[in-house]
């Protein structure tokens, strides 16, 4: 009897600490890597969690990530598990948002939860991810707006529209860009050539042409906070936006505080957003528009060089790490510029 009691003591125990080590995984962030053709995951440390085994593999969102296996595509939770089988063909934004992900299969899109059951089958052309509650559809030429019921809470009546962000999205009418709020009210009206969605409280609008038309931002009242002056401007990130001045052949990068005020000079001939307090820049030389032999190192927001070795192409940090490429080789690289997981090595 003891030893019988002994035993069960030690399954339990045994048990309890596979419930830890499950609960460590599925906190710890993953991300997704190639080796030989085949993806897998490693930790922040560079440690491989899941082997190389997919086809293809994602970034995890909302607990779930898309695999793809035998041609299609599937969603593992953060032990490996496949809990949605790889049934679904690819897709833009196939991945799981305000918990649902919106799916395709042959010319049919569908909106499944995390068990995998079908909860919104919509009658569209394309169907998009869930933002803020609303997603886009496109019926025939227009888009329009669901909820999570599925009722049509917008109407299908512009000619272009993109996702909720800070609670308006930007849709398109008459060749003219504006603001609509959750139950379709414009708020702020037609006028611009083109725009972004919100971020951090401001987007980025232009008036005028692509060629010669100027740059600026607007509150969410469609009041102008910083004037249209830029060559090119993108969304804030991290407190900054990166804005172009010369034309795209000619011009150069830098980046702009919420005010308008240049924080970091434009001498970049390529630039991308701010992520986790860093940016991935490059000074290679332009040849008719396009970066010739590009070499991308990051900065900090001052416009301090934090790492100087040129990665083959660039890359944005996602929680302290990003995944470059070094003389064709992928690495993962932490905010230091220390090589975490180099395959070579694995």
């Amino acid at each position: 009897m003891k030893s019988r009691i002994i035993k069960i003591k030690f399954a339990l125990i045994v048990f309890v600490a596979l419930l830890c080590q499950a609960a460590v995984i599925a906190q710890e962030t993953l991300y997704p890597f190639s080796d030989k053709g085949k993806y897998g995951y490693v930790n922040k440390t560079g440690k491989v969690v899941l082997p190389a085994q997919f086809e293809f593999a994602d970034k995890f969102y909302d607990g779930l990530a898309v695999v793809k296996q035998g041609g299609k595509r599937g969603f593992i939770d953060a032990t490996g598990k496949m809990v949605i089988a790889a049934q679904y063909d690819q897709k833009t934004d196939g991945y799981f948002s305000e918990g649902l992900a919106c799916v395709k299969q042959g010319t049919k899109y569908f909106y499944i939860d995390k068990a995998g059951k079908t909860v919104i089958t919509p009658q569209c052309e394309h169907a998009y991810k869930f933002s803020e509650g609303m997603a886009r559809l496109q019926i025939g030429l227009k888009f329009a707006y669901i909820d999570k019921t599925g009722a049509t809470v917008i109407k299908p009546e512009f000619e272009g529209g993109w996702d909720f962000k800070d609670g308006l999205a930007r849709v398109k009418k008459n060749g003219k860009w504006g603001f609509i709020d959750k139950t379709g009210k414009v708020v702020i009206d037609y006028k611009y050539d083109e725009t972004f969605e919100f971020s951090e409280g401001l987007t980025n609008v232009r008036v005028g042409d692509d060629k010669t038309g100027k740059w600026g931002y607007i509150d969410k009242t469609g009041k102008v906070i910083i004037d249209l002056q830029f060559d090119r401007a993108f969304t804030f990130s991290d407190g900054l936006a990166c804005i172009r001045i010369g034309d795209y052949k000619n011009g150069k990068f830098g980046y702009i505080d919420k005010t308008g005020k240049v924080v970091v000079t434009p001498v970049y001939t390529g630039a991308y957003f701010f992520n986790d307090g860093l940016a991935c820049v490059s000074t290679s030389p332009l040849v008719a528009g396009s970066l010739k032999d590009a070499k991308w190192q990051y900065i900090d927001k001052t416009g301090k060089l934090v790492i100087t070795r040129g990665a083959d192409y660039y890359s944005d940090f996602y929680k302290g790490l990003a995944y470059v490429s070094y003389a064709g080789v992928l690495s993962y690289i932490d905010k230091t510029g220390k090589i975490v997981w180099p395959p070579s090595a694995k």
